[in-house]
């Protein structure tokens, strides 16, 4: 069988992992009841305030009061489709959505985090937040990872020095450490404290919009000030995901390295007496390329799903606020748009990484 055969097999089942996903989270979704529930419950209060504002009313009728709280009660459950089984609003939705025609949102809370009013469309909520996840955790996690890069091939090769025992140590401490706890330590020491950081963060809304908008119109100096201005919303939260990442990263390119040394073939090398730089570059860099490659698209792929604590604490609304928000107030269009695009993008990698398997490892192609 062909290279490019495989390829496009292995596609094939990624697209098809892709729609299976986007269905299992419109039946969760709809046939546990979960988004009914949620409607019947915002009905019922629109209900209970519109009652309310009619009763207010000086010489109302109750009768007049009771037939017009049915009416608006009729309307407000053909709005939200409650007259009808779940399929006939959620199935629809799915389609739409791998077509990329995402859904309305119905939620205030949802459109609350990117910044918007209703009415609202899904995607555009969803492009509002994904910029700003990229600039705090995407950033983060690439900056940790191109460190433990140069690290890791340092450390690998000298085993039991005190760089070695140190990254051990530094790694173990920071995958006990939470995000959101180092979060409020440093924000109560630079921005409280030292006054060095912002003491609100979603400024970046404001700023990523004026460094976007200077952007298309092509004023530079424009750009330069919203850029220095992201920067300086973004700098801390940056800095506090690059000190909990970076010792995992570096231990776990370091394990990868060191694995790999142990081959014979890489004892077969030193002991013909080739130069260290020459065993390190084709006996193990080479080989230990794939895992590496694969964990660093997947961890970058993994960070556009958000933080949704550490984005709290910051008070930055980015993808994971957003998925937060629209399951807790069940918004489906929402749902099942962040669940298409972060498995899209996740479908995505793992193609990257199927072409790139082909180009690196020459057992592959064999």
């Amino acid at each position: 069988m062909s290279v490019g055969l495989v390829i496009v097999r292995r596609a094939a089942f990624l697209v098809l992992a892709l729609i299976i996903a986007v269905f299992l989270t419109a039946f969760i979704i709809g046939a546990t009841g979960y988004v009914d529930k949620v409607a019947r419950a915002i009905v019922n209060e629109e209900v209970r305030a519109y009652r309310q504002a009619l009763s207010k009313m000086p010489n109302v009728n109750q009768s007049y009061v009771e037939e017009k709280v049915r009416e608006y009660q009729q309307m407000l459950i053909a709005t939200y489709g409650l007259d009808k089984p779940w399929y006939y609003r959620v199935l629809p939705l799915v389609y739409a959505t791998l077509m990329f025609k995402f859904g309305d949102v119905q939620q205030v809370g949802v459109a609350d985090v990117a910044g918007m009013q209703l009415p609202a469309k899904a995607s555009d909520v969803i492009l509002a937040c994904l910029p700003r996840t990229i600039v705090m955790i995407t950033v983060a996690e690439l900056i940790a990872i191109l460190i433990a890069l140069i690290i890791a091939p340092y450390v690998a090769f000298r085993v039991g020095s005190l760089a070695d025992r140190f990254t051990i140590i530094y790694a173990a401490l920071t995958n006990a450490i939470p995000v959101w706890w180092l979060a409020l330590i440093m924000i109560f020491v630079f921005s409280y404290r030292l006054g060095v950081a912002p003491q609100q963060f979603r400024g970046v809304i404001r700023a990523l919009s004026d460094m976007s908008t200077a952007l298309l119109s092509g004023d530079l100096k424009g750009f330069i000030m919203g850029f220095a201005n992201v920067l300086n919303y973004s700098w801390l939260p940056i800095v506090t995901i690059v000190i909990v990442l970076l010792g995992p990263w570096i231990y776990n390119v370091r394990a990868m390295l060191l694995r790999v040394s142990r081959e014979d073939f890489v004892t077969a090398a030193i002991a013909r007496g080739l130069p260290q730089k020459v065993v390190l570059r084709r006996y193990i860099l080479r080989p230990a390329l794939p895992p590496v490659i694969t964990s660093v698209l997947l961890g970058l792929a993994g960070t556009l799903g958000g933080y949704i604590i550490t984005e709290s604490v910051f008070n930055w609304p980015g993808m994971g606020t957003l998925y937060y928000e629209a399951i807790t107030s069940g918004d489906p269009a929402t749902i099942i748009g962040l669940t298409y695009v972060l498995t899209l993008v996740y479908v995505i990698a793992r193609l990257i990484l199927e072409v790139l398997y082909v180009v690196l490892d020459p057992r592959v192609r064999l």
